[in-house]
């Protein structure tokens, strides 16, 4: 009997062949849909929302989605496609080229990733894919306190820790609980704490 191995996709297949039913990404060379809880999407909606009022309010040229994809890759070298929960991104780069499809090979602002249950992707595997794209501020949403004591220590609470790329292009992560007003470089005057993200 011989077994044919499945032929893993690149980052263009992926884009040709990406379904019209939902959200998906890129992963080890094969589709995976994305199934989000309906409390998922109203955190993720909510932090949108703050972010869309941010750039209106102060004028900011960004442009904010949940819907766009990026080309990211492993250490290894393998190619990924991520859609990140909420993306910002220049409104620049976002224009250069209004008739390709949404999804980008250059950095973004910041991406927002609320954790699932695979937890270990938004706090691994995506921030590896992350620093090495260049995108300048990534937040990890941990409404749950699913992540491992060793991110959010002992006892467990609800965090947002915001990673900002230093000079060197490393990651510095800062995290913010309860009350804490969440401070971003992106969006420097943005009031939002844990707590309004957990009764979005």
């Amino acid at each position: 009997m011989t077994t044919v191995a499945k032929q893993k996709l690149t980052f263009n297949q992926f884009l040709e062949q990406y379904p019209e039913d939902g959200r998906y990404e890129l992963v080890n060379g094969e589709i995976v849909r994305i199934l989000a809880t309906r409390q998922h999407e109203d955190i993720a909606d909510f932090i949108a929302d703050g972010m869309k009022e941010e750039v209106k309010l102060r004028q900011l040229n960004y442009k904010v989605s949940d819907r766009i994809v990026l080309a990211t890759q492993t250490q290894e070298g393998k190619e990924q496609g991520r859609n990140p929960d909420v993306s910002v991104v220049d409104l620049n780069v976002w224009r250069s080229n209004r008739l390709a499809y949404s999804a980008l090979r250059e950095p973004i602002q910041l991406a927002v990733e609320v954790v699932s249950t695979n937890w270990e992707d938004d706090y691994i595997d995506k921030l590896d894919e992350y620093q090495c794209m260049g995108i300048t501020e990534y937040w990890i949403v941990d409404y749950l306190a699913i992540g491992s004591r060793t991110y959010l220590g002992n006892p467990k609470t609800p965090t947002v820790f915001v990673y900002v790329l230093n000079e060197s292009g490393v990651y510095q992560a800062t995290a913010f609980k309860g009350d804490d007003r969440i401070l971003s470089h992106t969006f420097p005057e943005l009031t939002l704490t844990m707590d309004q993200i957990l009764n979005a």
